[in-house]
């Protein structure tokens, strides 16, 4: 009898230290998360910016590069930008020369060549890393879900996207490859106006 007490109270013991380190655990995550809107960076021009500014507009957040295969997209993401820009919509550039060497430029560099060849007009920020050691905090926040609360989007290549609904919350990371034009990224934009 004496056994089967000692097994209950250890058991007791057992499952009320579970229960506290769980909700210890979950504490601690919602305490490291932030918001979208804590960030500060730095524009093109090196001027600081708080991301705070586009509280209530939906944000599209891309990685881009100067020299990749995927630079064209330029296009699109200046057209969908001037297309959504009085919808609440705005498209946010990171260059990064995270993969194959294809942003080597300064920033001056990279403004005049994005100005030059794609008349770009949405925001433009200085250059950051989105990946490895050295990953920029926002994209910290944008691909783990520890800090997001949604999921972990590694960054996979140049141009992916993600998207913050009108309440700083992430939504989505959208592959490289798929463009603003597509129909289903369209869809999803239209739904979170």
């Amino acid at each position: 009898m004496k056994n089967i007490t000692l097994l209950f109270v250890g058991l007791l013991i057992f499952f009320s230290v579970q229960c506290q380190n769980k909700k210890n655990n979950q504490q601690n995550t919602s305490k490291n998360m932030q918001s979208i809107y804590d960030f500060e960076m730095f524009d093109i021009d090196g001027n600081k910016v708080s991301l705070g500014q586009f509280k209530g507009k939906v944000m599209i957040i891309v990685n881009v590069a100067s020299k990749c295969g995927l630079t064209p997209q330029y296009v699109e993401l200046q057209e969908f930008y001037e297309q959504y820009k009085e919808k609440g919509v705005v498209v946010l550039g990171f260059p990064a020369n995270n993969f194959g060497a294809q942003e080597p430029g300064t920033n001056s560099e990279i403004k005049e060549f994005c100005t030059k060849n794609y008349g770009v007009t949405f925001p433009m920020f200085a250059k950051i890393s989105v990946k490895g050691d050295d990953i920029h905090p926002l994209y910290q926040y944008l691909t783990q879900k520890k800090l997001n609360g949604v999921g972990d989007f590694p960054v996979k290549w140049n141009f992916q996207k993600f998207i913050i609904n009108k309440e700083g919350k992430l939504v989505e990371s959208v592959e490289p490859t798929t463009t603003v034009t597509d129909s289903k990224f369209k869809s999803l934009i239209q739904s979170l106006l």
